[in-house]
């Protein structure tokens, strides 16, 4: 048995988000230089469950191992169907367990791609559920850089609280690009709230839900267009202008603000 190669697929397991827990079984299955193989793991959610079947083979020039691909099936506790979809490895690298839970909810995820040029780019991809290929996956919808979504300032146009912070404000745009359904407090008609939120980049815009998860209308937490305005303005500190201004009724400075944008 290649016990780099065994080294080599426990850490891709790892990062693709399924754990330790096959690595036993892995290992067994490595010594057995079987052709290729399976193994099996299902992962609770708080009202789902999602089952992977995990797919190795071996090279047909070397004894080395690789993961290629994995099939995912979300199995929700309710009447909805189950769906399904297989994810393609590359190098230990691709969409990770919770990735695809998400995209199987319908979700989207920010990831970095190559194109056939080899060239990396960036996009936000997201399942068809009304589509599929010919070998009965979903087709995979994709928003570029210049499809026009912006996350960080789609959620400045927002009452959330975890933007005041940086260190904060990191983690969830980091959630919300891994598809997750993030959970924050938002300011409503005054008050303080607790509502998730998950990016919806082929409206351009964000979901919102209660902490029920219902859906929520996003409006009850969002800015008014002053607001948005102010939050993105630079003032111009000792200008001639800004001295000015300062001497100016409140309606007035707020007029000349909004000419500078």
């Amino acid at each position: 048995m290649n016990e780099k190669n065994l080294d080599y697929l426990k850490e891709g397991l790892k990062y693709m988000g399924f754990g330790t827990s096959l690595n036993g079984e892995l290992e067994k299955h490595l010594q057995g230089q079987q052709p290729e193989f399976r193994l099996g793991l299902q992962i609770p959610h708080h009202n789902s469950r999602m089952d992977y079947t995990l797919h190795f083979r071996r090279s047909d020039q070397s004894d080395m191992y690789f993961f290629n691909k994995y099939d995912a099936t979300l199995k929700p506790d309710d009447s909805a169907r189950e769906v399904s979809q297989t994810f393609y490895i590359n190098k230990n690298s691709g969409i990770t367990a919770k990735e695809a839970y998400n995209l199987l909810n319908g979700r989207s995820v920010h990831k970095e791609l190559v194109n056939a040029e080899n060239q990396p780019y960036k996009a936000w991809l997201q399942l068809d559920p009304q589509a599929k290929d010919q070998q009965g996956n979903h087709k995979v919808k994709q928003f570029h850089e210049n499809y026009g979504f912006d996350l960080e300032k789609t959620l400045q146009k927002f009452h959330i609280n975890e933007l005041q912070d940086p260190q904060q404000k990191e983690r969830l745009l980091r959630s919300l690009e891994r598809g997750n359904q993030q959970l924050v407090t938002a300011k409503e008609e005054g008050y303080e709230v607790k509502r998730y939120i998950e990016a919806s980049p082929q409206f351009k815009t964000i979901n919102v839900y209660n902490e029920q998860r219902h859906l929520a209308k996003r409006e009850t937490i969002q800015k008014q267009d002053k607001e948005v305005r102010q939050a993105h303005q630079v003032p111009q500190k000792g200008t001639r202008q800004d001295l000015a201004a300062q001497d100016q009724p409140e309606e007035k400075r707020s007029q000349r603000k909004g000419l500078a944008i």
